[in-house]
């Protein structure tokens, strides 16, 4: 199967703009922070699972079984001192004997021993999570402007790089950035399954592997956003397939059987350490009003929260707003913002943030359309000017305060 020709037209340069704007925001803040004893913590256990995935009998890393957190982060934050370790390492073969670093040619088996030699580490340790989140912001214009047009795609990615939230935790290692990316991916993967499924066969194969590789590393990264993500996904394909739903359920099968496979591939293939995947409590939840509540009464969010007020008023009561391109997001964003964890700290709201921004650009677009145009055309540039200055003028205490 041939790909599609990719074409840097001017929504293209437009959004990578955007993107590098975002990128800006990130590496200035991250270039104010020092290094805390998280990101102390995920290097260390990160550098174990490349390095040295059993150094204590019983345990798959020095910080434990990791029990009810994601494997995913870990080695997200791990991979960059790994492999400069060992460009380090190789470049010390080349040098004469008398010159060299390590004499005996290796660390004996330490993690630890060569983090005099490691530069950057800041950099090493937080960019990666950047480059998630940019990843993410691609594939979010990606699907509103599939969706919405040109206008749906650049609001959505408007908010997306301007949003304090994002930015906050897309500058320091944690799992709940990657588990935003892997849980949205998960179900616009699943809507694209779904719709290939009225092709020819040969067009499902691809799609059904990316949904695979999707749900296993959102439940890397979270089990919590792999089970809301697996739920959604066949919520979805058995309403979208609607002549081939009787093969909806051996797709979701078999790639849930392949997302465990993915899964044991970041516990080293371990089946000791791996079993605490299931014990860990990670998936263990209720539901809360706080952290809509704390999220939506922050006054740097005070634009997403008029914006939204908006979209549901015309969602509600204009029926052109009301289909599954707009239902689908915000049914998402329902699900998950009221959701809170009560084994393991993890931040479902912040999942909830890339389908928010799909809703309001899907009603937005909407009404673009309509007699109004001029109306909500000012006042989406007008949101999306606020909510930059109110972003850029944060940047600084957000540095200060993560």
């Amino acid at each position: 199967m041939k790909l599609p020709a990719f074409r840097m037209g001017w929504p293209q340069r437009l959004a990578a703009l955007l993107l590098l704007f975002f990128l800006a925001q990130c590496t200035w803040v991250i270039s104010r922070q020092q290094l805390s004893s998280d990101d102390y913590r995920f290097a260390r256990c990160g550098r174990e699972m490349w390095e040295r995935p059993s150094p204590l009998a019983g345990y798959f890393t020095s910080c434990g079984n990791l029990n009810g957190d994601g494997t995913f982060g870990y080695r997200v934050a791990g991979l960059p001192l790994t492999a400069q370790r060992l460009v380090l390492l190789t470049a010390d073969k080349f040098r004469s004997p008398e010159n060299r670093l390590y004499t005996s040619g290796s660390l004996n088996g330490s993690t630890w021993e060569a983090r005099h030699e490691l530069v950057s580490v800041k950099y090493l340790l937080h960019l990666p999570f950047v480059f998630f989140a940019i990843w993410l912001g691609a594939g979010l214009w990606w699907v509103a402007r599939r969706l919405f047009g040109n206008e749906g795609g650049f609001l959505a990615l408007g908010l997306y790089c301007f949003s304090p939230e994002i930015i906050r935790y897309s500058v320091t290692p944690n799992n709940d950035v990657l588990a935003m990316w892997g849980l949205y991916g998960l179900v616009y993967t699943a809507i694209g399954v779904a719709h290939a499924m009225q092709g020819p066969r040969y067009k499902w194969r691809p799609r059904i592997v990316l949904l695979t590789l999707a749900l296993g590393l959102t439940a890397a990264a979270h089990l919590l956003a792999a089970i809301i993500g697996f739920l959604a996904a066949a919520i979805l394909m058995l309403y979208l397939a609607e002549r081939r739903r009787s093969y909806v359920m051996q797709i979701i099968i078999f790639s849930a059987l392949g997302a465990l496979l993915v899964l044991l591939a970041f516990y080293a293939f371990r089946l000791s350490s791996f079993s605490y995947v299931f014990t860990g409590g990670s998936a263990r939840s209720w539901f809360s009003l706080d952290p809509a509540r704390a999220f939506f009464s922050d006054p740097q969010n005070a634009v997403l929260t008029i914006a939204l007020g908006v979209a549901l008023l015309l969602y509600v009561g204009i029926r052109r707003c009301r289909y599954f391109g707009n239902t689908a997001p915000l049914l998402m964003t329902l699900v998950l913002f009221p959701l809170v964890t009560t084994q393991t700290v993890a931040r479902p709201w912040l999942w909830a943030l890339p389908f928010l921004f799909t809703f309001l650009s899907g009603v937005f677009a909407d009404i673009l359309e309509t007699r109004y145009r001029k109306l909500f055309l000012a006042l989406t540039g007008l949101l999306l000017i606020t909510q930059a200055a109110l972003c850029i003028a944060g940047l600084n205490a957000l540095a200060l305060h993560i």
